[in-house]
């Protein structure tokens, strides 16, 4: 029966037949000659549809599958972590690189997010969050690690899930620098490591009580 390869970085599709391949794009930035190389690659393999995916993705529906490494080739980028159980695309907001309302560099902090914990292997999938505002137009309040921007530095949230059993996360802390932000992270990593079997990180947190929780994180 035909499956996902994970070895190819590649997803099967509902026709059971054909594969997606999702190449990484870092906070949903992408360089013009990136972006032509994907539409290159689409066209040179008769590809339909480029599909946008909610996790500001760009992914090429429709490859055979003897075309697949040939493919990953021509693109020259890295694979995306979109299956799996590890860290998924880190979802950035434009921030106060791109826009008028942000209060915080959403971009910045993603892209340092992005660059340590991309694809690192965990318990479950974890999605992690970063917006410049308290729009919030990132949605970290239903993420694992979720981070909002405000006119007094970041909002740091944990448990958050959007999936058949909806859970709001957590704010762990409020008030943080970009420095206080990343060691937070790191130490939620850690415990979620140590702790979690296969569930997410929200079931974690209400196993364990709030408060013991943070306890853990040295948060009083």
């Amino acid at each position: 029966m035909a499956k996902d390869l994970l070895d190819k970085h590649a997803i099967l599709q509902r026709d059971k037949q054909s594969y997606a391949i999702v190449p990484h794009t870092p906070g949903g930035i992408v360089t013009p000659d990136e972006l032509q190389r994907i539409v290159d690659v689409a066209k040179k393999y008769d590809i339909d549809t480029l599909k946008f995916t909610s996790a500001q993705r760009i992914a090429i529906v429709g490859l055979n599958e003897d075309d697949i490494d040939a493919a990953w080739l021509d693109l020259d980028m890295k694979p995306a972590a979109a299956i799996g159980k590890c860290v998924r695309s880190i979802k950035v907001c434009p921030g106060t690189n791109f826009c008028k309302r942000a209060q915080q560099d959403a971009v910045s902090l993603g892209l340092l997010i992005d660059e340590k914990y991309h694809g690192m292997e965990l318990p479950s999938k974890f999605k992690i969050a970063v917006s410049g505002c308290m729009n919030s137009c990132s949605e970290p309040a239903v993420k694992d690690i979720g981070i909002m921007g405000t006119p007094r530095g970041f909002i740091l949230m944990a448990g958050g899930n959007a999936g058949i059993r909806p859970r709001l996360g957590d704010v762990i802390a409020e008030g943080l620098n970009e420095d206080e932000v990343l060691v937070l992270v790191e130490k939620i990593i850690n415990i979620y490591k140590g702790y979690a079997k296969r569930y997410r990180l929200g079931r974690l947190i209400d196993d364990m009580g709030l408060e013991n929780f943070k306890k853990e994180l040295g948060i009083d």
